[in-house]
């Protein structure tokens, strides 16, 4: 077993609202600055944060969610981003113990924290307190022994005399202070009805943006000191996840059933190896499908692992753009349509009306079409009144209702990406409703927060609310090709 230690932080909090993102973020950039290759992550299923880690640092942002992958591929997954890299950041979720609900310690910062053996530096929102953050700063911690607390950063501090106040009585708790952030106009982040706008949907003032976090962190924090915690971290002794070695180790009759978070199916932290991009052996295709994904302003939520298991089970992945390309890209045989906010641009995609024509036309000569939340809504007849793709006969609209949380799923009919009886674990985010809610052939059966079938499994189709981490379950990739090759 290979022993891997690359330097690493996690950011955490108290709780939401305290300064993550920024203090994440700022630190990826000034490390970044000062020519240290950074490492970006996120804990848990958000899609955002990671454009603008991947913003600061100049590498793909990459989540780490024990709920989606299990426990035991968030090490592996670590590694793999972090290939080649001076240090890593990971940005937690939530309050620092916040997991998925009922599960316990399941999918928090602290939990990722513990696998990750890194130490943890508390974020906190100090605006509104001075001797009681000693307290805050001692519940957390002291509240689980295997979790680290190497130091806190105080943000919104508002003058000389309350930082004072604030390293008193942390220096009484015997808690390192790493970083003071004055209370200072907010850094330009807006935000809309699920989160942050994405950088891709604005990039320009994205880029001023984590400048301005950067400037912020590099006055207020101890860099050296911070990087010298970073380098304290535990050795893992685990291999790095990799696409072609994962899917190599993944028997033909195990690609998906009975798959999924805790299932019994080997999920492949895999060996390390060159190249994640190479085809894995006895998989290369006679000739290389072109499986296009959907980018753009408009389609910015994805796992890179998705692309990387596709690349490696022997397609050619090609992006495009709907709200700008006319057409597919040349030799499209499956196409997958991650999520995003195709509500913001329903005019701007309703207009495209040839590439909405070229979709139809590969959906129905059975082409395999994997479609997540926003795909779905674009495959929908109309979306808010705009036409859609038509590709499903169901509607969609804007709702005030948050649909949001874990989902444990099980697929209810065989499709180009699962067999029935699958099981997979997915991820809900969204302010729309799409009626019927399920097709004639559903794709999964839900029990939370109520039992329902879900989703719409026709042809080569396969779309759903449900966001999955394919690294979970890698067979679906490899399934999905083959379907390419076939159909």
């Amino acid at each position: 077993m290979v022993t891997a230690s690359v330097p690493r932080l996690v950011i955490a909090a108290p709780s939401s609202g305290s300064g993550k993102t920024t203090v994440a973020t700022g630190l990826m950039a000034a490390f970044a600055a000062r020519g240290l290759a950074v490492s970006p992550h996120k804990v848990g299923p958000d899609y955002i944060d990671p454009g603008y880690h991947a913003l600061a640092s100049g590498r793909v942002g990459r989540n780490l969610d024990a709920y989606l992958c299990g426990p035991e591929l968030v090490a592996p997954l670590f590694l793999h981003g972090a290939r080649r890299c001076d240090i890593a950041v990971v940005e937690g979720v939530m309050g620092m113990f916040d997991g998925a609900a009922g599960e316990g310690e399941l999918a928090s910062t602290a939990h990722v924290a513990k696998l990750l053996r890194a130490p943890v530096v508390l974020v906190v929102d100090a605006s509104s307190q001075s001797r009681s953050v000693a307290a805050l700063v001692h519940g957390f911690a002291s509240w689980d022994p295997e979790v680290r607390v190497g130091g806190v950063i105080l943000n919104k501090v508002a003058s000389d005399r309350h930082e004072a106040l604030l390293r008193e009585a942390l220096e009484s708790a015997g808690v390192p202070v790493f970083g003071v952030l004055r209370r200072v106009a907010q850094v330009d982040t807006p935000s809309r009805h699920l989160g942050l706008v994405p950088v891709a949907e604005r990039r320009g003032a994205a880029v001023d943006a984590v400048a301005a976090m950067a400037a912020q962190v590099e006055r207020g924090c101890d860099l050296e000191g911070l990087v010298s915690l970073a380098r304290g971290a535990g050795a893992l002794s685990c291999a790095a996840w990799d696409a072609a070695e994962v899917l190599a180790q993944t028997p033909e009759g195990l690609d998906c059933a009975n798959a999924g978070g805790g299932a019994e199916t080997p999920r492949g932290a895999g060996n390390c190896a060159t190249s994640p991009h190479r085809p894995a052996p006895g998989h290369e295709p006679p000739h290389g499908q072109v499986i296009a994904i959907a980018g753009g302003p408009a389609f910015t939520f994805s796992y890179a692992e998705h692309a990387e298991l596709l690349t490696a089970a022997g397609a050619e992945v090609v992006p495009f753009d709907p709200l700008r390309d006319e057409q597919l890209p040349d030799g499209t045989a499956g196409l997958v349509i991650g999520g995003g906010f195709p509500e913001v641009y329903a005019a701007e995609l309703s207009a495209n009306e040839p590439l909405r024509k070229a979709v139809a036309a590969l959906a129905e000569t059975g082409a395999p079409v994997a479609a997540e939340c926003a795909g779905l809504l674009y495959l929908c007849r109309e979306l808010d009144g705009q036409p859609m793709c038509g590709v499903l006969d169901a509607s969609a609209r804007m709702e005030d209702r948050l649909t949001l949380g874990y989902r444990d799923a099980v697929a209810v009919s065989d499709s180009s990406l699962a067999v029935a009886g699958t099981r997979m674990r997915g991820h809900e985010f969204h302010r729309t409703v799409v009626e019927p809610e399920a097709g004639d052939a559903a794709a999964w059966g839900v029990r939370v927060p109520r039992r329902r079938l879900e989703g719409f499994v026709q042809r080569g189709v396969h779309a759903s609310y449900l966001h999955t981490h394919w690294a979970s379950v890698p067979g679906v990739a490899r399934r999905f090709v083959e379907r390419c090759r076939t159909s």
